[in-house]
């Protein structure tokens, strides 16, 4: 039961305000005239004032409501260790039956790892929880943790103490490796550099080396390597990436005996390899109308360091103009052929033929350098078909086709061949060129083809009556292709509508530069969270499933289906954080590939050793204290508001003793008429006073 006196006037309290003023002036007045009845005025003034604020008599019948604790249990990964999950559980169990049994209501949440590898953001959760009930409820909260929090900035205050209740043991130990800079991307054949450190933490068991240790570590699974580390101290690694592309580099230290986990011990960086600079070496045997169309794609890239060597006057050309007035330089033939071509990417041969100008000696040179690693594109003309082919030279040992002396002088339009519509080179070309409306063909024509006849490789693209038009093929460790026209720059001028020229030019380039997205077998994958999305591009008749094995060892099948021409997808849910490794086993010389699931190095792991320092400012602030379970549960106390809610071997919460008001029952303090009577009453009193009786 509540009672209070209100006030509700009858008028406005401006209103009020002014009379107020008014009955003052006239008491003041009356006062300084010297009149003797002026108090009785006073009074009177008083009696209307009150009567006009008309005081309520106010009777509440209250509910008395249980004050409310909040609870957040930390369910991360590092609470998950050794015998913490039974420490925090029986904790709470025993913690809810103490506050139940004082009346107190319980708020419980349970938080897990955050997204984004953010960690345990367990006081963010609290003052979620908080602000989710009423204020003025809340007693206090209880965190039940391991103290390795990572939102610390987010403390909440304002509604009663926080305490700490600390699992974990006395001599728990870990030592956990760490990368604390791995570059994103790497260039092929430069030092990869990438520091580390291996910490321990806790106390050391006997037995354990203080002072180093050893790091194995390996690109994308392969033969892994060993390097002795210092611990407590960074450490800089360089490596070289085995290929372009994503190169998964997997370091790990060895388990000691006793750690609280191993899953710190593992740590892993994915750095792409990119090239540095492409060379490419264009040659062209004359000035053509396609001649541009090869310098300028080449050039409109600013990777590529392009050197182009142009035959403007060839030896049989009889101008009489000595070699000394001639305004062009010689050109470094020997050092571009002989000394410096394995410093070369690619190598065009542009309608170039035997003139005598290139030793054989050198093109004996270019064959060579193919069988080791590079890439030879020959665009022909109809000069291959002549007795000055270059087919009629050393490079018919590494050509995927003979020419045989036709030249197709019609029109037609390129198109793909059966095996062209799988090869990633050519593959969904007609969707990366659209026709000109009305057109019932999808790209321009060309009006001159080589005949040749393929002895090797594979045929993507198909010309006059299904002749083939270009030859993509594989000699020794490098690359050949033959497009066997010089019409293309025909699409680029937009001729009939043109056609995609220079996605086609594009994809061959890299293809020829070993690009791993254009393999015509890749194994790839990609993961978005815990979902790997898993390509298997072929040139065969298709791929039933691949096998991904789990960090544990564990095979699982994970079967593909058919998304596009020679294109298999599919997709696998990864139970668990780690290096998972995607292969097919149906296919042995194609390479096995690791795709790292899940940070690179899990925020919750960085730390796993119980403590309290961390937490200890920030509950102080509020009241509250850390206690380590593995000492004992401190009792729990209620005390007023304000109080000291800490002392030895127990906690506290505040008791705050709301209510809810379920009747008011209201009436005036004095009723009307007696306000009435005493103004009256004053008022003859002041009237006597200061007239019927002047000489009293």
């Amino acid at each position: 039961m509540g009672m209070m006196i209100l006030f509700d006037p009858y008028l406005p309290p401006m209103v009020v305000a002014v009379v107020a003023a008014v009955l003052l002036m006239i008491t003041g007045y009356a006062a300084l005239r010297g009149l003797r009845g002026w108090p009785y005025r006073a009074v009177a003034a008083m009696v209307a004032l009150v009567a006009l604020m008309r005081p309520i008599w106010q009777e509440e019948t209250r509910a008395p409501l249980a004050d409310i604790a909040l609870v957040v249990v930390d369910q991360s990964a590092s609470q998950g260790l050794a015998d913490r999950p039974a420490q925090t559980e029986a904790t709470l169990a025993a913690l809810v039956a103490e506050l139940e049994t004082k009346g107190v209501e319980v708020e419980l949440r349970y938080v897990a790892d955050a997204d984004g590898n953010q960690g345990t953001q367990l006081l963010s959760a609290l003052s979620g929880l908080a602000a989710e009930l009423p204020q003025e409820r809340i007693a206090g909260s209880f965190l039940l943790t391991d103290g390795q929090v990572h939102d610390l900035d987010a403390m909440l205050t304002g509604v009663g103490p926080v305490h700490a209740l600390i699992t974990g043991q006395a001599d728990d130990w870990d030592r956990a490796l760490q990368i604390e800079t791995a570059p994103a991307y790497g260039i092929l054949g430069e030092d990869v550099k990438i520091a580390l450190r291996v910490s321990d933490f806790g106390p050391l068991p006997d037995g354990v080396d203080a002072r180093q240790t050893e790091v194995i570590y390996s690109i994308d699974g392969n033969e892994p390597q060993r390097a002795i580390v210092p611990v407590g101290q960074p450490l800089e690694l360089t490596l070289n990436l085995a290929h372009a592309g994503r190169n998964v580099v997997r370091f790990e230290v060895p388990v000691q005996a006793g750690e609280l986990t191993p899953r710190n011990n593992v740590a892993y960086a994915q750095v792409n390899g990119v090239r540095d600079r492409l060379s490419v070496l264009l040659v062209s045997g004359e000035p053509h109308m396609g001649q541009r169309t090869w310098r300028n794609l080449l050039k409109s890239d600013p990777a590529v360091d392009l050197v182009h060597f142009t035959i403007l006057r060839p030896p049989e050309k009889r101008d009489n103009v000595p070699v000394s007035e001639l305004s062009l330089i010689a050109f470094p033939t020997r050092e571009l052929f002989m000394d410096q071509i394995d410093d070369f990417d690619l190598i065009i041969f542009d309608r170039y033929q035997r003139r005598g100008i290139l030793p054989l000696i050198y093109l004996e040179n270019v064959a060579r350098y193919v069988r080791d690693g590079g890439a030879v594109l020959v665009a022909a003309g109809p000069d291959f078909a002549g007795a000055g082919s270059l087919y009629r030279s050393p490079l018919a040992d590494i050509l995927p086709a003979e020419p045989t002396a036709r030249v197709f002088e019609e029109p037609y339009v390129p198109h793909l061949s059966r095996l062209g519509a799988r090869h990633p080179v050519t593959r969904g070309l007609e969707a990366a060129h659209l026709p000109i409306a009305g057109s019932d063909q999808p790209w321009g024509r060309w009006f001159r083809q080589v005949e040749v006849a393929p002895n090797a490789g594979d045929v993507v693209l198909e010309g006059v009556g299904d002749a083939p038009l270009l030859i993509l093929d594989r000699v020794g460790e490098g690359r050949v292709a033959l497009l066997a026209s010089d019409h293309a720059w025909l699409w680029d001028r937009g001729y009939e509508g043109g056609g995609p020229q220079l996605e086609l030019l594009r994809r061959l380039a890299h293809w020829m530069m070993k690009e791993p997205d254009l393999e015509e077998e890749a194994l790839s994958a990609e993961a978005d969270g815990r979902e790997m999305r898993i390509t298997r591009q072929t040139m065969g008749a298709g791929v039933a499933s691949v096998i991904v094995t789990a960090p544990d060892g564990e095979d699982i099948t994970v079967p593909l289906h058919e998304t596009a021409e020679g294109m298999f997808e599919g997709s696998y849910l990864a139970p668990e954080d780690g290096l998972y490794r995607v292969s097919d086993p149906n296919a042995a010389d194609l390479s096995d590939i690791v795709v790292g699931i899940g940070p690179a190095n899990p925020r919750e792991f960085s730390e796993v050793i119980a403590t309290g320092d961390l937490l200890r400012p920030h509950l102080e602030a509020t009241g509250g204290v850390v206690f380590f379970l593995r000492d004992a549960l401190p009792d729990l106390r209620l005390v007023p508001e304000g109080r000291g809610a800490v002392g030895r071997g127990w906690m506290g919460l505040y008791a705050r003793d709301a209510f809810v008001i379920q009747d008011v029952r209201a009436r005036p303090l004095v009723p009307v008429w007696v306000y009435l009577i005493a103004g009256l009453a004053a008022l003859a009193a002041a009237w006597l006073r200061e007239g019927r009786f002047r000489g009293a």
